[in-house]
């Protein structure tokens, strides 16, 4: 927040954070830095400048951001009087950090806000150092970096960190993006951002995986057949947990499963691996749910665990 606004530096004002309208900048106009600042910009707030270099960062920002600016890191530091939102990888959000702080760019009053899901407050030790606040915002959303990301962001889930006098704050800047707030705390950072990868990335990887088994079995078009399955699983499984779990692992079909992996050693060995550790892990929640009884499925966890030392020889 400017100076105005706040009872004393480095504590934002919290009854009126975002009753008019908030000076933004943004370092990192990749997916999401691009799209937030965006969204930012059609909550009512102005987004004043934007930090990135490369040609795609451009692009997006001809895109997204047409308006704005395109300014050093330390110069949209310094032009975001009210929140910098930093959304950079997280393996360089240290660096970018540390870099703003010590050019002297940051200043009592600013909220300086990352996007990172692993990270929590203690990469923004720089930021209490100079007096600013910090907070860890991370929408629980994939992006593409287009303006179909906006449609998406209503409705979508923010991880939350923050000292106890900005919670308020970052309670209302959700609200502007039309978010639900996510509490994270600062020791969970990691497992939270590792739910997310587990189960968004690693199901476009596994949704890809069978639509490349599907191509290999003749079926021109996979994605017609996965459509309304998958659709139906997610819903079943987000509904019903592991009651939603069906097939052959569910059923101790032991039989169906030797012949999946015989053919898929044949085509497609790649996949061998991946099948086999979702089909322990599968295993051991029908078993854990009580839908197949310990001594029931012995002879299925056999044949996956000599599948499982055949791989590894």
């Amino acid at each position: 927040m400017s100076a105005s606004l706040s009872p004393r530096p480095g504590i934002p004002s919290v009854d009126a954070p975002t009753s008019r309208s908030l000076t933004v900048g943004v370092i990192g106009v990749g997916r999401v830095g691009a799209v937030l600042a965006a969204a930012f910009a059609a909550a009512g707030h102005r987004v004043v400048a934007a930090a990135g270099g490369s040609a795609a960062s451009q692009a997006r920002m001809a895109l997204l951001l047409a308006d704005v600016p395109r300014q050093p890191a330390t110069s949209v530091a310094r032009a975001a009087t009210d929140l910098l939102l930093v959304a950079v990888p997280d393996d360089a959000l240290t660096g970018v950090v540390a870099g703003l702080a010590e050019a002297g760019a940051l200043r009592p009053g600013q909220v300086v806000a990352h996007t990172s899901g692993a990270h929590g407050l203690a990469v923004l030790a720089p930021v209490v150092g100079a007096g600013a606040s910090p907070l860890a915002l991370h929408p629980a959303m994939t992006f593409t970096g287009t303006p179909d990301d906006l449609t998406r962001l209503p409705g979508t889930s923010y991880g939350l960190t923050a000292p106890a006098q900005l919670r308020p704050f970052a309670t209302r800047l959700v609200a502007d993006l039309n978010g639900v707030p996510e509490w994270v705390a600062e020791v969970d950072r990691p497992l939270y951002h590792a739910a997310l990868v587990h189960g968004a990335n690693h199901l476009i990887t596994l949704v890809n995986e069978a639509a490349d088994r599907l191509r290999d079995a003749g079926v021109t078009q996979p994605e017609r057949v996965l459509t309304p399955l998958l659709g139906a699983a997610l819903d079943n499984a987000l509904r019903l947990g592991d009651d939603a779990l069906t097939g052959p692992i569910a059923r101790g079909d032991i039989g169906t499963v030797e012949r999946h992996l015989t053919q898929l050693t044949a085509t497609a060995p790649e996949s061998v691996g991946p099948y086999l550790a979702l089909a322990r892990r599968t295993a051991d929640r029908v078993i854990a749910a009580g839908r197949l009884q310990p001594m029931d499925a012995q002879p299925l966890l056999g044949v996956l665990s000599g599948w499982d030392r055949e791989v590894a020889a």
